[in-house]
């Protein structure tokens, strides 16, 4: 049994990254990157909404009629998306004004619906909550990374912070729309190819 759990869990730091190896969730993904925190802050966000919706969903499995399955996952998805979008307002206000309208929209992201219909409504809740968190990990690692690579080009900062030497010109291009677009497309194509280099 923990063996299983640990890989379901370590499938999402790789195998199943959400962005990179399922191409999922990738509207929030290009959309709140320019900056590490807001990655960061999102990533956050779903990964709690997809543990405890696993974990309801999975809880519930042999009750939900399966003609209504996917009506139900979405107001469990909703209840704890509520529950984000208040704790966010409460204690990370500038987070949440940043993140926008993305919050509410996590109901619908693909990613957590996925895996509520995939792995979370065939599974007992143990292996739910390591599916569900290693996917939200696995995401938030993503989300952070393609922000801090974005903000450091784009502003010269990460986290905020001035990384860049003082003459350093921004590459504004970065913290656009289409630098969301450039910089995951190089780096789909880097884990394509370290993952072709793994496989040989």
């Amino acid at each position: 049994m923990a063996g299983s759990l640990v890989q379901e869990f370590k499938k999402g730091l790789w195998e199943e990254i959400p962005p990179f190896r399922l191409v999922l969730g990738l509207c929030p993904t290009l959309a709140v990157t320019k900056a590490a925190d807001t990655g960061l802050g999102m990533g956050v966000a779903a990964t709690f909404v997809l543990v405890f919706s696993n974990v309801i969903v999975s809880m519930l499995r042999n009750v939900i009629p399966n003609k209504v399955r996917i009506a139900c996952y979405i107001v469990v998805i909703a209840t704890f998306v509520v529950v984000t979008e208040l704790v966010m307002q409460a204690y990370t206000y500038p987070l949440y004004e940043a993140l926008g309208i993305f919050i509410p929209l996590i109901v619908v992201n693909c990613i957590i619906l996925g895996r509520a219909e995939a792995f979370a409504g065939k599974n007992p809740v143990l292996l739910s909550a390591a599916d569900g968190l290693g996917i939200g990990i696995g995401y938030t690692l993503a989300l952070t990374f393609l922000g801090s690579l974005r903000e450091l080009f784009g502003n010269g900062t990460i986290f905020g912070h001035a990384v860049m030497w003082p003459g350093f010109e921004p590459f504004r291009f970065m913290v656009q729309a289409p630098g969301a677009f450039v910089c995951l497309g190089l780096l789909l194509g880097l884990m394509n190819i370290i993952e072709s280099a793994r496989t040989r």
